[in-house]
């Protein structure tokens, strides 16, 4: 018998953190399995062989999915041969379902396919629930009742916690970032994450900073850095900031070392939310989308929230500006009364805390890879 191989698919940013500590994992119990991937930087950290770099796949919106059609039938295509010529135990695919579900229909069970990081079937278009009973072998998911939710149609379907509570930490002091930057130490921060796709920022880092230049004019002694994402050029946030005169400072590749340094945040949707929800600092979330895209997948969400701290926590505790509700003004005014009201920053905080204590243990990427190799017999 050969090498044992698995194949990792993933699409986005997010992941291929996910998918990288996920593949870390599986060597560190198993050295000698080969992992072959579609990933980025983290999965090639982790010894990963990527055959397709995940560049410029991250879509935002039905319109742009049509502008890169071809790159994603092309993908599907390289991935389909690779599997028939290197011949892996399995495919694991990690979140992006909008191209993993397909790709697990054209694998069509001819080998074992398994789904890390669920997509969001319980917030909107639930159909796809039966496409994942049809193909995928095994879920794995990082919520508790997504496993309760995958039970009730049958499918095999197990907890093993949020990877984040092992990758938000840190890299140092806050003082020393604050020196490192050039940040002064007598004024408040306010972080700004707008997200980590380009067209994301596009919508919504002018709106962060039209709110910025608000809470500034009314308070006065804040100071805002933007939490830069490796993925996005500079050359858009230096075009959408310089409409701005505003004490500012970009900060490339360190968002935890951002949001230990801030007192606040305004923080888009996704994984973001998540993770300033770990580092327990008061947030507002702000998201923007192109009309038309909004249009068409607004009426396809079922739950209140998009925030996924307020959707684990089935209430509103962070305050949410979505689209037509992404006003500067109503943003600066909750920012303003959220500063000025201690007690009501620290409530949110302490139910950040208890949504933290809802995302499992540490070790999340180990339970799954654990699982994974179990469900699979390699040992």
């Amino acid at each position: 018998m050969g090498k044992q191989q698995i194949l990792i698919v993933c699409g986005e940013a997010s992941g291929d953190l996910n998918a990288g500590n996920l593949a870390k994992a599986i060597k560190n119990i198993n050295p000698e399995i080969r992992i072959l991937a579609v990933g980025g930087p983290v999965l090639t950290q982790a010894g990963a062989e990527v055959f397709h770099d995940i560049k410029g796949l991250a879509c935002m919106g039905f319109f742009d999915v049509l502008k890169k059609l071809p790159k994603f039938l092309a993908l599907k295509k390289l991935i389909l041969k690779k599997i028939k010529t290197d011949k892996p135990d399995a495919v694991i695919l990690v979140d992006f379902s909008g191209f993993n579900l397909r790709l697990a229909k054209a694998i069509n069970k001819s080998i074992p396919v398994i789904y890390y990081v669920s997509p969001q079937v319980w917030a909107s278009r639930q159909g796809r629930v039966k496409t994942i009973k049809k193909y995928i072998l095994k879920m794995i998911v990082l919520f508790k009742f997504e496993e309760e939710f995958y039970r009730r149609f049958g499918i095999d379907a197990s907890f093993a916690g949020h990877p984040l509570l092992d990758i938000v930490n840190p890299t140092m002091q806050r003082s020393e970032f604050l020196r490192k930057f050039d940040i002064s130490e007598s004024k408040r921060v306010i972080a700004l994450l707008p997200g980590s796709r380009s067209q994301e920022i596009e919508h919504i880092l002018p709106v962060m900073l039209k709110a910025s230049k608000l809470i500034d004019e009314r308070i006065g002694d804040v100071q805002f850095v933007i939490a830069k994402s490796p993925q996005v050029n500079f050359d858009i946030y230096n075009r959408i900031i310089n409409r701005f005169k505003l004490n500012l400072k970009i900060v490339e590749g360190k968002t935890y070392d951002c949001l230990n340094a801030a007192s606040f945040g305004l923080v888009g949707s996704g994984t973001a939310t998540l993770e300033t929800a770990i580092m327990q600092k008061p947030f507002a979330i702000i998201y923007k989308m192109g009309i038309l895209n909004y249009l068409l997948y607004r009426p396809q969400v079922k739950l209140p929230y998009i925030g996924m701290v307020n959707i684990v926590a089935g209430k509103l505790i962070v305050p949410e500006f979505i689209q037509f509700g992404a006003n500067p003004e109503r943003i600066s005014n909750c920012v303003f009364n959220i500063l000025q009201n201690p007690s009501k920053a620290e409530r949110i905080k302490l139910e950040l805390g208890q949504i933290k204590s809802l995302l499992g243990e540490k070790g999340a990427s180990l339970r799954a890879a654990k699982i994974i190799l179990d469900f699979l017999n390699i040992n």
